[in-house]
C-alpha cells in the first residue's frame, strides 16, 4: 500500500516537471531565493582567477539548468566559464560521460583533463570519459567519493593551485598542486 501510494506520487510530480521550460523556471528561481544563504567553496575565487589569469581553457558541466548555473555565478560573484554544458545540453546525465566529452570537445581539448567533482555520479562520468576527478568532500561522504573512484579528495579548493604551465610532448599542459588530500 505505501509503495503504491509512493509509486503515485512520484509518476504525479515526474508529468508536471517533464516540461523543460518548467524546470528551468524553477531552477532560476533557486538562486533568487536561497542566495543569501549560499557562499563559495573556500578557494574558488582565487582558483578561478589564477585559472583565468593563465588563460587555460575551463567550462563547467552540471546536471542543473542553464538559468540555475547562471544565477549561482552571478550571485556568489565567481567567474563565467567560456564553455557551460547544463543538462540541456545532453540526452541522459550523470554517470553518462557525454557530458565532460562534450565539454572537452568545445574546449577543443585533448589528453589528460581535470575534473572537480562533488558527488559520486559525476565522478564516474569524469573517470569515464577519460578525465583524472579531484573531488570535493562538500556534499557527499568522503568514503563515497573514494568508492566512486576519485584520484584525489580535498575538503575544498584552498589547498588547489594551479602552479603554471608547461610543455609535454609537444601539448601544453597544466600543473596543478593539490594539498591535503587523503583519508580526510
Amino acid at each position: 500500500m505505501l509503495i503504491g501510494g509512493v509509486s503515485s506520487f512520484a509518476l504525479s510530480l515526474k508529468n508536471v516537471f517533464t516540461n523543460s521550460s518548467d524546470v528551468r523556471k524553477m531552477e532560476g528561481q533557486i538562486p533568487l531565493r536561497y542566495g543569501g544563504d549560499a557562499v563559495p567553496i573556500p578557494g574558488a575565487h582565487t582558483l578561478l582567477k589564477h585559472v583565468s589569469n593563465l588563460h587555460i581553457p575551463w567550462g563547467i558541466v552540471t546536471s542543473g539548468t542553464e538559468p540555475l548555473v547562471a544565477g549561482w555565478l552571478e550571485i556568489l560573484g565567481l567567474a563565467h566559464p567560456s564553455v557551460l554544458v547544463t543538462a540541456e545540453a545532453v540526452e541522459n546525465g550523470k554517470p553518462d560521460p557525454a557530458c565532460y566529452l562534450l565539454g572537452n570537445q568545445r574546449l577543443g581539448l585533448k589528453g589528460e583533463v581535470l575534473v572537480l567533482e562533488d558527488a559520486p555520479a559525476g565522478i564516474r562520468a569524469g573517470k569515464k570519459a577519460g578525465c583524472k576527478v579531484l573531488a570535493l568532500a562538500t556534499t557527499h561522504e568522503v568514503s563515497q567519493l573514494w568508492e566512486a573512484g576519485a584520484d584525489w579528495v580535498v575538503k575544498d579548493l584552498e589547498g588547489v593551485r594551479v602552479k603554471g604551465c608547461r610543455l609535454k610532448n609537444g601539448n601544453a599542459g597544466v600543473v596543478v598542486e593539490i594539498l591535503g588530500s587523503g583519508k580526510l
